[in-house]
């Protein structure tokens, strides 16, 4: 089991962290409300967990559009 990260307007992966450096961050990700959890958390079939976050060059976008937050999707 993993832990990936991925951009969740842009869907580019951030980066992997493997079972064995993951098991502080999973007891980390258990403190999110269920509201949370569906949003950001995804359980993919093969056990590996997909958190969904923000990458640098998005972040940068809605420091500079901060009008983007009230789209549902802005990326195309």
């Amino acid at each position: 089991m993993a832990i990936h990260y991925r951009c969740r307007h842009c869907n580019t992966e951030i980066g992997t962290l493997p079972f064995e450096s993951a098991k502080d961050t999973i007891l980390e990700l258990q403190k999110l409300d269920e509201g949370e959890e569906e949003r950001f958390l995804t359980v993919e079939q093969d056990g590996n967990l997909t958190v969904r976050c923000i990458c640098e060059q998005c972040e940068q976008s809605l420091l500079r559009f901060p009008d983007y937050y009230t789209l549902s999707k802005w990326l195309q």
